[in-house]
């Protein structure tokens, strides 16, 4: 029996990959192993299903059974992982071992938990899954009122979408500002009065300290003693990559688990991608990149190498109250910020000393009339 190529996981990055895959390769066998149901879904769509009365099961494009007829692969839902044993070119799982011919790790990221006191800490929800959509959808009956740590790109998502849906929200985050790794101040601050505007409010330099319950709800305490009430909290700090697999397999691992152009680990015949995977010092938890990752990928498994390339890739965030389009500078770029305000919006260009854009933030209805134009000046991040 010949062993198949084994991806672990059934998010976007393991499902997009079999896909891509079997366009090249209609014979290989792959065998997808996933520790949740493996109904593919729009992960994308968690932070923003609320307004538009999306329960769980319509988030859900591609049933298990489906999914697998559709692409030919087996797979193995329920399933967990335990170890990964490379000189043997096996799995430890939960249903007994598997052989693989090539591994792939699309094992995504887990929500980052702060310590918070009180006795209805332990109660306070993250938004990761669908199985974390459907809690909180249950959670969500009859609230008003919701308290949300983490003024960053999902917790942003999340708030303007439970206030379109007319559930009120307080946003605390340490930074000064919403955004804080995507938008320079400007561009932040006409973000962060736009969704003021859709009725919600925004506690910056301080963090949620003690949750208690109360009655039915929470009393919220933030780090400086202030004290609001609130139905229910919800944590939108991040995410962290899962890592702990590999590492216990002794691959190399740093803020995720590396790998090269490739996206080969240092281990022989072990690939990674996604939001799990360092690409060569770039941790970019978004669908563009890894859309390519998986393209990339594909061909390599399929038997012609492939360096993984990134294009510009400007992140749309979902806020309908105030669109909002950036595209980073790469880390430790030499540049500064040169913002602008015009009757559309914020236009914020990152350039270099000789003015070469090398990023850019578009904030307001300007976002979707000059993202291509300035899509088109920023060179690639890994480039071809």
């Amino acid at each position: 029996m010949i062993a198949p190529i084994v991806i672990v996981g059934s998010g976007l990055a393991g499902v997009t990959l079999a896909r891509e895959l079997r366009k090249l390769d209609t014979a290989v066998p792959v065998v997808l192993i996933a520790a949740d149901t493996a109904d593919f879904y729009s992960k994308p769509m968690l932070s923003n299903g609320l307004a538009s009365g999306k329960t769980p099961a319509q988030l859900v494009s591609a049933p298990r059974e489906a999914l697998a007829a559709q692409l030919g692969i087996e797979i193995r839902a329920g399933v967990t992982v335990d170890a990964i044993v490379p000189t043997a070119r096996r799995i430890e799982t939960s249903a007994g071992p598997v052989s693989y011919a090539q591994l792939v790790l699309a094992l995504g990221a887990q929500p980052i938990r702060l310590p918070i006191d009180g006795d209805g800490a332990g109660e306070v929800l993250s938004v990761n899954t669908l199985a974390d959509y459907a809690r909180w959808r249950d959670r969500l009956l009859g609230a008003r009122h919701v308290a949300l740590l983490g003024a960053g790109l999902i917790g942003c998502e999340f708030a303007n979408d439970l206030s379109a849906a007319g559930i009120g929200v307080d946003v605390y985050d340490i930074a000064p500002q919403p955004l804080g790794r995507l938008l320079p101040p400007g561009a932040a601050a006409a973000f962060r009065t736009a969704l003021e505007g859709a009725g919600i409010a925004f506690h910056f330099g301080v963090g949620i300290a003690r949750v208690e319950r109360m009655g039915q709800g929470y009393r919220i305490t933030d780090s400086s003693g202030s004290v609001r009430k609130a139905d229910l909290v919800l944590s939108a700090v991040g995410l962290r990559p899962k890592t702990a697999l590999a590492q216990g397999a002794g691959l190399r691992v740093g803020r995720g688990i590396g790998v090269d152009r490739l996206l080969a680990t240092s281990a022989a015949d072990i690939y990674a991608l996604g939001d799990c995977a360092e690409v060569e010092g770039h941790l970019l938890p978004f669908v563009m990149p890894i859309m390519q990752q998986a393209r990339a990928l594909a061909k390599t498994l399929a038997g012609t190498p492939t360096a993984v390339h990134y294009p510009a890739m400007p992140v749309v965030v979902k806020t309908p109250a105030c669109p909002t389009v950036v595209c980073p500078p790469p880390p430790g770029s030499v540049g500064e910020w040169r913002e602008e305000a015009c009757i559309d919006g914020v236009r914020a260009i990152f350039a270099d000393r000789t003015g070469k854009t090398l990023g850019f933030a578009l904030v307001g209805a300007i976002a979707a009339k000059e993202r291509q134009t300035w899509a088109r000046q920023v060179p690639p991040l890994l480039a071809a």
